[in-house]
């Protein structure tokens, strides 16, 4: 298993809105996301403060996507 790689909010969001995500709404500094098929998640958008690797993997699960889609996603975008 490969170390995940840390980013930001806006690099995450590139992720999300690369697999087709879209931005569903916002309260505070939480963005809310959906994707066609019913998956949901939440970004904390905290400046370009990088994002814990706890919450990452968090939302990596709850989006379905493995820690190595996720770095050929970013090696892409």
């Amino acid at each position: 298993m490969s170390r995940l790689r840390i980013v930001d909010a806006s690099n995450l969001e590139k992720v999300l809105f690369h697999i087709g995500f879209e931005r569903a709404r916002q309260k505070g500094s939480h963005t809310f996301y959906r994707h066609s098929d019913g998956r949901r998640t939440t970004i904390p958008h905290h400046g370009s403060r990088p994002l814990a690797r706890p919450l990452l993997r968090e939302i990596l699960r709850e989006i379905e996507l493995t820690v190595n889609e996720y770095h050929e996603i970013l090696d892409r975008i």
